[in-house]
């Protein structure tokens, strides 16, 4: 498991350092870098490479859209830690984007790399139809504003210390997490020109993979280790976040999860053995470093 999440990201941050070296160089570059480049799993472009295999996807065309959907991840995580945000200082071990280069530098080098993520997708690289790039890129789009990533972050910053329905905790965090996960699920289909209802589908499926990314980081932060998670931990209780483990404990949002894998893994058993390598990626999902 861990050698082919280790692939996935070494195939991905290849692809992305020589799609970055061929652009003229600017004085962001540096801080974009730092940014995207930090370390992180590509659990993201995991669970793309895991749906298109169902699929029969082609691995180096999924490599191009995951780092795609990392560049709009690795830009949401930089203006999360702003002071304005999240106010974090940590991210995978290291000083924070803004911690490292200043808060406008920060917040410059994630708006490229959400530009870049565009670029990418409508790159000659990406070997497909202009009309499929398209519906990619729209469906991204979709998925990374104010329906997506940037309305779910505003939800969590309104909520926090206010009393919350669960309904609205976990429409939060599909918004927040859920969504981009929820465009990697797609993907694949849309590739495969598929119709409406078989891609809502798996959006639907990409949104719960996203919950449950979500819940696991909630446990993270409310049991974990700072070392060993690379950031704070603890600050979701301090901050008042309106979190499932606030709502209803740690060992219910433990079930919780549990409940979603089993919920996502029914979704797909008519895909038999070949859905076994996105079932070890979720298992993967609610127990890492915690």
């Amino acid at each position: 498991m861990q050698k082919k999440i280790n692939k996935i990201a070494k195939d991905t941050n290849i692809f992305l350092k020589k799609f970055i070296n061929r652009q003229k160089k600017s004085e962001l570059i540096i801080p974009m870098q730092y940014g995207l480049f930090s370390g992180g799993k590509k659990i993201r472009s995991k669970i793309l490479i895991d749906i298109g295999s169902l699929f029969k996807i082609n691995y180096k065309s999924l490599i191009v859209i995951g780092s795609a959907v990392e560049c709009i991840h690795a830009y949401s995580l930089i203006h999360d830690d702003l002071p304005c945000m999240d106010n974090d200082s940590l991210r995978r071990g290291k000083p924070s984007t803004h911690i490292k280069f200043g808060e406008s530098t920060a917040v410059l080098a994630g708006n490229s790399l959400l530009i870049m993520a565009y670029e990418i997708l409508s790159h000659q690289k990406l070997d497909i139809s202009e009309r499929i790039k398209n519906n990619l890129i729209n469906k991204i789009s979709e998925c990374s504003g104010h329906l997506g990533i940037a309305g779910g972050q505003y939800l969590d910053l309104d909520y926090e210390n206010k009393k919350v329905s669960q309904k609205k905790i976990t429409e939060m965090e599909i918004k927040k997490t859920g969504k981009l996960f929820s465009f990697c699920c797609a993907a694949p289909l849309i590739l495969k020109n598929k119709n409406k209802r078989e891609i809502k589908k798996f959006e639907d499926i990409g949104a719960d993979i996203g919950l449950l990314f979500q819940v696991a980081d909630d446990l993270i932060d409310h049991r974990g280790s700072s070392l060993i998670a690379g950031k704070k931990t603890g600050k979701d209780k301090k901050r008042g976040k309106a979190t499932l483990i606030s709502l209803i404990g740690y060992k219910n949002t433990v079930k919780y999860a549990n409940k979603l894998i089993r919920k996502i893994n029914n979704e797909l058993i008519k895909y038999g053995p070949r859905a076994k390598n996105l079932s070890k990626t979720l298992n993967y999902i609610l127990n890492r470093d915690r």
